[in-house]
């Protein structure tokens, strides 16, 4: 039996990363593990709901309860995050490297693990080409662009010890 998964796809990383990307103006620098993270919340909208947030975060707990339900879709069950978030590590890197050979982004900026978006125009033109994503997805990159991108990708509060996707631990504080 075949089955496609869309984390496995090289093209829809693209369409994904994309879609985050036009969230962002020309010369905005975000990190590749930010982006790496949000693109797994995108793939698995479910697992949103096992961030680790804070007392007083009651706002975003509210709102990923009332626009990202938590499904129970069987395609979308997953035991071991970190395992599957390193598993689609390779289609991620390969997708920035495909958007950097567009001129979309840096390439330069790649090798310092940041994204830096240069030409906005060209961007807008890809996804003004795609079809309407579903209400689901928008939501769930609204969230990740907005709140998630505020707080630091590093530390005890930061984004990868709240996910537990990626380690954290040694980090510099």
């Amino acid at each position: 039996m075949i089955v496609y998964n869309q984390a496995l796809d090289l093209y829809h990383t693209i369409f994904r990363l994309l879609h985050f990307l036009n969230k962002f103006e020309n010369k905005t620098v975000i990190e590749i593990e930010r982006i790496r993270i949000w693109d797994f919340y995108l793939l698995f909208p479910s697992k949103i709901h096992e961030i680790r947030l804070k007392r007083g975060e009651s706002d975003i707990r509210k709102l990923r309860k009332k626009f990202i339900r938590d499904s129970k879709n069987p395609y979308e069950k997953i035991s071991e995050n970190r395992k599957i978030f390193e598993k689609i590590k390779p289609y991620q890197l390969a997708a920035f490297n495909c958007i950097a050979s567009y001129g979309i982004i840096d390439k330069s900026f790649l090798n310092q693990q940041r994204i830096s978006i240069i030409n906005k125009e060209i961007l807008i033109e890809f996804v003004n080409n795609f079809e309407d994503l579903p209400a689901k997805e928008k939501n769930v990159i609204a969230l990740m662009t907005g709140h998630f991108n505020q707080m630091s990708l590093f530390g005890t509060d930061g984004l990868k010890n709240r996910t537990n996707l990626l380690e954290s631990k040694y980090d510099a504080k």
